[in-house]
């Protein structure tokens, strides 16, 4: 029975009910192959969809380990949706392996994130939407993956918010930010701070980077990668005052907000 294919009108038509019959090996090879589908409907709409929620439901937890490594491979893709596809696919790994550690061993999880940091501050495509491939948000879904790994990874939390800071000020970029990237990078900020143990002085020295980033600049029309790192510190003020739904202030939130606003007094000099 293993062996079965998916009917894949049937998942779709029923509410993504699991197909017990298939064996999890077969169900995972077929998620893979549609996950780097140029179709947003095969990829996004029917096979991230279903990945998300059996890999939730424990489903798929045969194949968690082999569907993270199918993910991480994929950041050097040469397709944009099956590079940006794969921090989504890892985020939902890494959060079943803290339900079910004994799934994913440590050194796999070490792998990811290795491509992933060689890749997030490095992808060049970075728009949030395609009208024919649809979503791609590679600056979005990454961030959502940065959080995860620090949630798995503790020890890596300091270098995923450098991580972050060297995605938000990337400069060789056009595209400036217009589907709430900034929004959901200052999210994955906010929770990486959340974790306890981080003194202020590692809360605040990701911002180093941002700081630094601006001292090679000059007069002149505002850059994209200036403007997407200006709307993303901006937003991560607001997420640092009002804190999350799940998990509220961050310990060092008036330290973080306080460079923020130091930052932030460059192009707006008029703040009080």
């Amino acid at each position: 029975m293993g062996g079965d294919l998916v009917d894949w009108a049937a998942v779709t038509g029923g509410d993504f009910v699991f197909p017990a019959r298939v064996g999890a090996p077969r169900i995972a090879d077929e998620l893979g192959a549609m996950l780097v589908s140029p179709d947003p409907q095969v990829r996004d709409d029917r096979a991230y969809t279903a990945a998300a929620g059996w890999i939730r439901a424990g489903h798929l937890d045969e194949v968690l380990a082999a569907m993270g490594d199918t993910a991480a491979e994929r950041f050097t893709h040469p397709e944009v949706q099956a590079r940006t596809f794969a921090p989504l696919v890892l985020k939902c790994v890494l959060a079943r392996a803290r339900e079910v550690p004994v799934a994913v061993p440590e050194a796999a999880v070490l792998r990811w994130y290795t491509g992933f940091a060689a890749w997030y501050p490095q992808e060049r495509d970075t728009r949030g939407w395609d009208d024919t491939l649809g979503w791609l948000h590679a600056v979005a879904h990454g961030a959502d993956a940065a959080a995860a790994f620090a949630a798995a990874l503790p020890g890596h939390r300091t270098d995923l918010l450098e991580l972050c800071a060297l995605r938000m000020t990337a400069q060789a970029t056009d595209y400036r930010y217009a589907q709430l990237e900034d929004a959901r990078l200052a999210a994955a900020i906010t929770r990486i701070l959340l974790a306890p143990g981080l003194s202020a002085g590692q809360a605040t020295g990701w911002l180093d980077l941002v700081a630094a980033a601006f001292e090679r600049g000059g007069p002149g029309a505002v850059p994209a990668w200036a403007f997407n790192t200006f709307a993303t510190l901006q937003s991560l003020h607001l997420h640092l005052r009002q804190g999350l739904a799940e998990g509220g202030v961050p310990p060092h939130a008036d330290e973080v907000a306080a460079r923020v606003v130091g930052i932030l007094r460059l192009p707006y000099h008029w703040l009080g």
